[in-house]
Parts: C-alpha cells; structure tokens; sequence
C-alpha cells in the first residue's frame, strides 16, 4: 500500500535537545505501540526531542514500522532509538535517565530504571500515559500527580481525552493539508487506487467502507446487507483478525493482501498491513470508516469522516459506558433521529442488537456533516504530542 509524505518525520535532533524515553509493553494488539510510536515520531520530528523507544514485543512493532530489524537489541530508525525491552530489568545498554520518561499505558518501568531516576542529580519528569477515554472523570484525573513510595519522585498521569481539561489525542502538524491535498486531486486518488486494489477509483454511486475489526459475529448480517444493497459497495479489508470472517462469506479460503471478491453489490479487497500512514491514506479514500481500540479510532475522527467504532471488548460489558461517552461527545448537535441511529448502529457493532445498514444510510447526510464539525472541535482541545510538550517543559524548568 503507497504512504504519504509525513513532515513529523523524525529528523536529527540538536545537541542539548530533551531527552525522552518512552516505554511500552504491547498486550495483544497494535494499539499500544501504535500510539506510542506515533508520539516518539511527533516529540522527534516537530518538538526536536532526543526520543528512545523501549518496546518488548519487535514483531508486533515491525508491522507498522517495516524498516525494524527484529534481531537487534538496539537500533536506530531515524532520528529514534529503539530498545529491544526483553526482560523486565532491561533498560538499554546504558541507565543513562532521559529527561522525560513516559510509562505507557501503566505498564510497569525496569526497577533499575526507576532505582536510577531516583539518583539523577535533577529528578525527571515521569508521565503514566493513560489509555483514551471521553467519560467525564478524565478531566477531573487528568494531570494530577502520584508520589512514588520509597523514592522521592513524582509521576503526573497523562488521559488523552476527547473534551476540554484532557490531553487531547495525537495528530501530527501537517495532517490536514495532506488530506485536504489528497481529497481534491483526482491524479492521487486515482493512483492509491491503483496501486492498492489494482482497480480505478470507483464510481461516485459506489459506498467505499474500509474494515477494520475485531472478531465481530454482527459482520456476517452486515456483509449480508451491503450484498443486497440497491448501490454498489466496495469494502476495503486490511488483513487482520475479521479477514476469516470474510473469507467464510466469500467461500474463499483465506481472505489474504490482495484478494478480490464479490457478491451481488458487495465487491471486496484485501489489503495487506499498513504502516501508520499509509492507513491515513486508506481512511481518506473511503467513504465510512470502521475502525477498532484507539490509534485508528483516533485517526478516523481527523479522516472527518462517518466511521463505526469497534471499542476493546471488556469483562462484564465495562467497555460500553466507555463507548457511550463517545457517542455523546461526537453526537451531541445531530437531529435527535440521527443520534438515535448512529447510538444503534454503534452498539449493534459492539454486540448489542443487529446492525440495520438501511437506518444508517438514512442519515448518511448528517453524519458526513457532523464528521467534518467534529474534527475541527477536536483540534480545538490541542494534539496530545503539544499539550504533554508543553506541560513537560513548564516542570523542567
């Protein structure tokens, strides 16, 4: 799949630069090293940041970065240093303490590590990076510090957020413009869409949808509804975990990068896995957007497009008051009939009823208006990678 130009690009940082090290325990999907190496990639390559990246799990991390080599312990991609975190006391050849430390997603620092920050002559400024989450309290917990037990250090918890008082989500300087330049030149539209799916760029009446999913067992009724649809539809399915699910409903046996299929209006391709900004460029040429856990939901959003959120399923069913506070942020100004639509629809996703595709097209309409407003709210709360900059450096001083 072709990606697009990214000016955030990490580029060779200045001597005396800040210096920040990011760690990250992947669990059991991309989601946390995807937004991890997202913000490394934007402290680097817009705030000039000297960033180490400690990761365990080099496999999961070489699909959205294909330059990785998973043989080695430390390396260089970029302006970025990337550490092999393989045992729980790995730090790196070096305990050398980065000025800014950045725990992810609460997973658990190298007790070496911590035992070193307590020694530095100048304690850094240690950030708990806390998943996305648009409920209320984010705001209330948002920045608020945690003294450490034993040492005297202090870790300031970081939300990302979807309203005002929270860190905001990642979004790099140049995105906007590279969109709004990819939606109005036919040329790169036409040229994405023949080297992804090698077929032209599809007719004004076609619905494209890109899917990206868990297992979802509502997709069997859905597959069924875009096959009986009065309009074509042309799905755009990256090779993941709902590809066996198509591949039943097509009768093939794999659904792998670069099959095609169809069924009465439905026709299908499957894309292989993208690093981060080529999915970008996959968001853009699709006309709805179904999306999964946070990175790409958080990409969807900046798409300003209509998209489906497929939340991280939970015990007892605790993702959906999460996904509820979702649904009333984005849906807050729409006509009381399409916010009741889109709340179906979503939930319908989430497990809870059937997807009706009929109700959703009915208000096509209001959600690609309430998409491009959104999108614009949301930069209003500042991108994360900014904000943590900016609050990191007011503790430095």
């Amino acid at each position: 799949m072709s990606s697009i130009p990214s000016s955030s690009e990490p580029t060779t940082t200045a001597p005396g630069a800040i210096a920040c090290d990011i760690f990250c325990a992947v669990i059991d999907n991309f989601g946390d090293i995807g937004v991890c190496w997202r913000l490394a990639r934007q402290l680097a390559g817009e705030h000039g940041w000297q960033v180490r990246v400690f990761v365990d799990d080099l496999h999961a991390f070489q699909k959205l970065c294909p330059a990785l080599a998973l043989d080695r312990a430390r390396q260089k991609v970029g302006s970025i240093v990337v550490e092999h975190w393989h045992e729980p006391e790995h730090a790196g050849d070096t305990l050398e303490v980065a000025d800014i430390v950045i725990e992810a997603f609460a997973c658990e620092l190298p007790s070496v590590y911590v035992a070193a920050m307590a020694q530095r002559e100048r304690a850094p400024v240690w950030f708990n990076l806390e998943y996305l989450s648009a409920e209320d309290w984010v705001a209330d917990f948002h920045l608020r510090p945690s003294p450490h037990p034993r040492y005297p250090l202090t870790k300031t918890f970081f939300f990302p957020g979807l309203g005002p008082g929270t860190g905001g989500v990642l979004k790099e300087r140049h995105l906007d413009a590279a969109r709004a330049d990819f939606e109005r030149s036919p040329a790169a539209r036409d040229a994405w869409w023949r080297d992804t799916t090698g077929r032209a760029t599809p007719s004004a009446a076609t619905t494209v949808i890109s899917l990206f999913a868990y297992e979802n067992p509502a997709v069997d009724s859905l597959l069924e509804q875009w096959r009986d649809s009065d309009a074509p539809v042309v799905l755009l399915v990256p090779e993941g975990r709902i590809s066996g699910a198509v591949a039943r409903f097509f009768g093939t046996a794999t659904f792998a990068a670069g099959t095609h299929a169809e069924r009465g209006s439905l026709s299908a391709h499957a894309l292989g896995f993208t690093e981060q900004t080529g999915y970008d460029a996959l968001l853009w040429a699709s006309d709805i957007n179904f999306v999964r856990g946070e990175d790409s939901f958080v990409r969807a959003q900046w798409a300003a497009k209509p998209f489906v959120w497929h939340i991280y399923p939970q015990v007892d069913d605790a993702h959906l008051p999460k996904l509820d506070a979702a649904l009333a942020h984005y849906t807050r100004p729409l006509p009381d009939d399409a916010r009741a639509a889109l709340g179906r629809f979503w939930h319908a996703w989430n497990g809870v009823g059937q997807p009706d595709w009929a109700d959703f097209q009915r208000h096509r309409a209001s959600f690609t208006s309430r998409a491009a407003e959104w999108a614009a709210e949301l930069a209003q709360v500042g991108d994360l990678a900014g904000n943590l900059a900016l609050f990191a450096k007011t503790q430095l001083k």
